[in-house]
């Protein structure tokens, strides 16, 4: 495996890409979330991309516009359908030998990749998207709320901090109120989203951190029948523990490996 940084064109703005080399004839194009170089969080990016190409299959990172290494406005997750058409495009003139593209993105990448039709990948690996409006309360969804007062009220420790007067009774009652609640907030962004991934017609894999308050959010927000969804027990947004490192793995893995050109 051989590590290259390289840079590509986007409507006449420079930017920094990562190639990690591999002889697979289909790839793995990392889209980042949020204002995230493509490092990633902790370097996580980059640790996923090697152990990727270790497995045989061809990665490939970049910053979006405004973002990192790379020129130009940024322009928002929403605005980003160009940034990944032109980084496809350059990883296919860089490893020529990749014949099908799986687009992976955690987060805000994920919508943007869903918003954007897919955008010409050949399929997609769609971690804990984001459904959540601009100014809306992020707060964990109804069903969240009501699974860890159910956990706390298992926890020993936890009844005696309630009887002794050591919890706010104020913050409390808010939490009751809001786990009472049937549902969250509909959505706009998250039924664009649901548009966007109808006109894709490649495989697609929904993957969910469970501990993570926006994937809590987007399964209140999803078809909870779709069969399309795996989820991680106990894993945070970022994947950070070992064994839900491993997870992410296996899950992206086992998409490259339906990607193949027989």
């Amino acid at each position: 495996m051989a590590r290259l940084h390289l840079t590509f064109e986007c409507q006449g703005a420079r930017c920094g890409a990562t190639l990690d080399n591999a002889p697979g004839t289909t790839g793995l194009l990392v889209v980042s979330g949020g204002n995230e170089i493509r490092a990633g969080a902790f370097n996580g990016q980059a640790h996923l991309a090697a152990q990727i190409a270790t497995a045989g299959f061809p990665v490939f990172r970049f910053d979006r516009r405004g973002i990192g290494d790379s020129e130009g406005e940024n322009r928002g997750f929403r605005k980003s359908r160009s940034d990944i058409a032109a980084a496809l495009l350059a990883f296919r003139a860089i490893a020529p030998q990749v014949q099908r593209v799986v687009g992976f993105g955690n987060c805000d990448a994920s919508s943007a990749l869903m918003l954007a039709g897919g955008a010409g990948c050949d399929a997609l690996i769609l971690s804990n998207p984001w459904t959540i409006e601009d100014g809306e309360d992020d707060s964990p969804p109804p069903s969240a709320i009501r699974s860890r007062y159910l956990e706390k009220l298992k926890n020993p420790r936890e009844l005696i901090r309630l009887i002794s007067g050591q919890v706010d009774l104020k913050k409390l009652a808010r939490g009751l109120l809001k786990a009472g609640r049937t549902q969250g907030t509909p959505s706009s962004l998250a039924e664009e989203m649901r548009q966007g991934l109808e006109s894709f017609d490649g495989r697609s894999a929904i993957l969910l951190a469970e501990a993570d308050r926006t994937a809590q959010v987007f399964a209140e927000r999803w078809d909870a029948d779709d069969a399309r969804m795996a989820r991680c027990p106990g894993a945070d947004h970022a994947y950070s523990s070992a064994e839900a490192q491993l997870w992410l793995r296996q899950q992206i893995l086992a998409t490259l490996r339906s990607q193949r050109v027989k």
